[in-house]
């Protein structure tokens, strides 16, 4: 029999890990020396925020797939994985809810860099010892060996340094139904803004696609958000994938003349049966939106905007705004004065109003002549309109002047710019985070 070599020493500070990579095709053997077969994968329990813990490995012993427990391996970080039980299940493996292989699933899938907002590959893994239990801490994603050795095996030449960034920095996509529900309440993607998550969408393939999306359904605000933010081609493929019904209830979530634009992708079959599943106001202003032509300013415009009588105190108007959370926010930069029969009698900016006498009336503090367009006016004269008079927000008003509809600065900037702005670099500028310190 044998001797294995020893197991290498512990790490400064007595901090013991082991990279993935070291741990593939390692030998497993009986109590007695003899061989098994190798670790063909490591097997972690994902654990909500916590760590991912690793419960065993999955060894090819004959030709078949079988689960090694951690507690029946003598040395986890040992040169041979020697079984200290007489016993091993030789059932073929089969993966519970919850288990994640690190091999076939993290390493064969992409991962979202959060702090990055993009997809990359891990090109490993490290696992950590903490507290008697080995876990999954770190993800290198810059491979540093030549060919496939060094990825899985450990032949293929020395290793040169690795650079492993914290686990609860990325979001895997392990495309695994069963794992999804548990990381579903935890999942780190929704820190990301929705501009971002649509970037990511729109680099994923259609398994990411799909498990990307299933992540962003908990949370059907940001679901709508993520879906206003989407390039127009991809969304109406992703809704057309959807039932009616499903279609409807992200659509409600949306502005109006986002939703608007997208049923009016839809295939003519399924528009009708979709404007009928939405709730009254919302298919009211859709329908609105939809009678306009989109190069126009009645196209471009929102339906929710905030209007007041002209008496109104500028203190009740500004807690007005501190009200009106379901607003878009940026058509909250502007407050209207408007008559009874809703005639546009004049706008008055947020700043205008902090900087007010709080007892002053809003006729009293707008501008009584403000720049206005009407329905039909076109989206470049609207654009130049804002440009020239440095407006965040513009009012369309019909041929009595009164009020139909805004228009906010970014709905001109996304309609300006070149068609294919959105498939832009994913990547942040560097100066993103001018400031932030370490």
């Amino acid at each position: 029999m044998t001797t294995p070599p020893a197991p290498p020493a512990p790490q400064a500070g007595g901090v013991r890990t082991l990279h993935l990579s070291e741990l593939l095709k390692r030998p497993v053997t009986d109590r007695g020396g003899e061989s098994l077969g190798q670790l063909a994968d490591v097997i972690v329990r994902l654990r909500g925020s916590e760590l991912p813990l690793v419960i065993g490995g999955v060894a090819s012993v004959g030709g078949r797939e079988v689960f090694v427990p951690l507690e029946q391996v003598s040395s986890f970080d040992g040169e041979v994985l020697r079984l200290n039980s007489a016993k091993l299940d030789l059932r073929h493996f089969e993966r519970r809810p919850g288990e994640v292989l690190l091999r076939a699933d993290v390493l064969g899938h992409r991962l979202i860099d959060v702090e990055n907002a993009h997809l990359i590959k891990a090109a490993d893994l490290e696992l950590e010892e903490q507290a008697g239990e080995w876990v999954l801490t770190g993800v290198d994603t810059h491979r540093r060996r030549s060919g496939l050795a060094g990825l899985f095996g450990r032949g293929g030449g020395e290793p040169g340094p690795h650079t492993f960034r914290e686990w609860s920095a990325f979001e895997p996509l392990i495309g695994h139904t069963g794992s999804l529900t548990l990381r579903g309440p935890f999942a780190r993607i929704r820190r990301l803004k929705p501009a971002q998550i649509a970037d990511l969408l729109e680099e994923a393939s259609k398994d990411e696609e799909t498990e990307i999306l299933g992540q962003v359904h908990a949370d059907p605000e940001l679901e709508a958000d993520v879906f206003e933010e989407l390039d127009e081609d991809l969304a109406t493929r992703l809704l057309g994938a959807r039932t009616n019904a499903e279609i409807a209830e992200v659509l409600s979530r949306m502005r109006a003349d986002d939703a608007a634009d997208a049923v009016a992708e839809l295939p003519q079959a399924r528009r009708q049966p979709v404007l009928d599943l939405l709730p009254p106001g919302q298919r009211t202003k859709v329908l609105t939106l939809m009678g306009f032509n989109p190069t126009s300013a009645g196209g471009l415009m929102g339906v929710d905007f905030l209007a007041l009588p002209p008496d109104t105190p500028v203190h009740a108007a500004l807690a007005a705004v501190g009200q009106s959370r379901p607003l878009q926010p940026e058509a909250l930069t502007s407050v209207h004065a408007v008559a009874e029969d809703q005639r546009l009698m004049g706008v008055a900016s947020l700043v205008t109003l902090l900087q007010s006498d709080p007892d002053a009336t809003l006729g009293q503090v707008c501008d009584t002549d403000p720049v206005r367009v009407g329905a039909d006016t076109d989206v470049v004269d609207v654009a130049v309109l804002m440009s020239d008079y440095n407006l965040i927000t513009i009012p369309v008003v019909d041929e009595r002047r009164r009020m139909i509809g805004i228009i906010t600065v970014d709905d001109v900037l996304e309609t300006t710019l070149p068609d294919d702005w959105r498939r832009r670099e994913v990547a942040q500028p560097p100066d993103a985070h001018v400031g932030d310190g370490p």
